[in-house]
């Protein structure tokens, strides 16, 4: 690999925020660009996305810049795997078009994996705003509008309990796209494990604990970009609320199980996801949905079950 880190942009429909979020980058890179590339994944866009890519691409020319446009729509989740499993350099950094990331972070992020021993994964830490109000959104469990609690801006060698305390106080933290830099070949050695993990819309907190397991983990006391909650495909889209608190989170607690984490933790993840769920937004979805709830909900409440049961042998 002869470049330390890929930055990498999924993008649809988006152009404005892309030229945006492109402008940034011009700003924040200067210096580094002979550690880094770019790559834009456009998945499909029917507006002028092509040509704010041309535009970029022939201003930064100091610069390894890749595009590629997919023939078809693919989904969110699968544009956002190809970026990760396209990249070849040490390191893959994908960043939402509509996320504000400070000007000094490129520099701080190439730092920080040029000084760490074994890095596997590199958690930025965040804050939190609502997207309609603009009003701050501090995390459960957390003092502060700072997203990551977890002790470790030096480097941690044991990834595995690093994760699953950051895992188990948010999993909204550990998906956060932005917020989050991978070792690249865990990734692909991850995915050729779950090959299917491009259906499941919660498996990054997959990726995220696969890479932990393998190395050094670093979060940062600093915080580096911000998430605005509530502007998401998933809040317009209440069945795929559905499919993530029922199947998909399960999914990946089992996947983090088979890549090594213990039995007693995936149990506890779950039961405390159990206990998260809103009873009212249940019903209200088994009565707008009987069939597709029940059908997914079902098999969640068999597992909790048994989750429940093998609890009772670890005491």
């Amino acid at each position: 690999m002869s470049k330390l880190l890929t930055i990498a942009i999924p993008t649809y429909n988006r152009a404005e925020l892309l030229d945006q979020q492109l402008s940034w980058l011009e700003r924040s890179i200067k210096g580094f660009e002979s550690d880094c590339e770019v790559l834009v994944a456009d998945n499909c866009s029917s507006d002028h996305t092509p040509e704010i890519i041309e535009k970029w691409q022939k201003k930064l020319i100091n610069l390894t810049f890749k595009s590629h446009k997919h023939p078809q729509h693919l989904g969110i989740m699968q544009n956002i795997m190809y970026c990760l499993n396209s990249a070849a350099t040490q390191y893959v950094w994908a960043i939402g078009v509509d996320d504000h990331i400070q000007d000094r972070t490129i520099a701080d992020v190439i730092d920080k994996l040029k000084q760490q021993q074994n890095l596997s994964l590199l958690f930025l830490n965040f804050s939190g705003c609502n997207k309609i109000t603009g009003h701050p959104i501090y995390p459960p469990s957390i003092i502060g509008n700072r997203w990551f609690d977890a002790d470790c801006e030096d480097g941690c060698s044991d990834g595995k309990a690093i994760f699953e305390h950051c895992f188990a106080k948010s999993l909204g933290a550990v998906i956060f796209l932005s917020a989050s830099i991978y070792r690249t070949d865990l990734i692909k050695r991850a995915l050729q494990n779950w090959s299917d993990a491009a259906n499941n819309w919660m498996s990054l907190a997959y990726i995220a604990g696969y890479c932990a397991a393998h190395g050094n983990v670093i979060v940062t006391k600093k915080t580096y970009l911000e998430c605005a909650f509530g502007a998401t495909f998933w809040h317009k889209k209440p069945k795929a609320v559905l499919l993530m608190q029922y199947k998909h989170i399960p999914e990946v607690i089992s996947k983090l199980e088979a890549s090594g984490y213990s039995q007693e933790f995936c149990r506890r993840i779950l039961l405390q996801f159990c206990q998260e769920i809103d009873t009212k937004v249940l019903l209200n979805k088994l009565r707008r949905w009987p069939i597709a709830a029940i059908r997914t909900v079902m098999p969640f409440l068999i597992l909790v079950r048994m989750a429940t049961v093998d609890l009772v042998f670890f005491q």
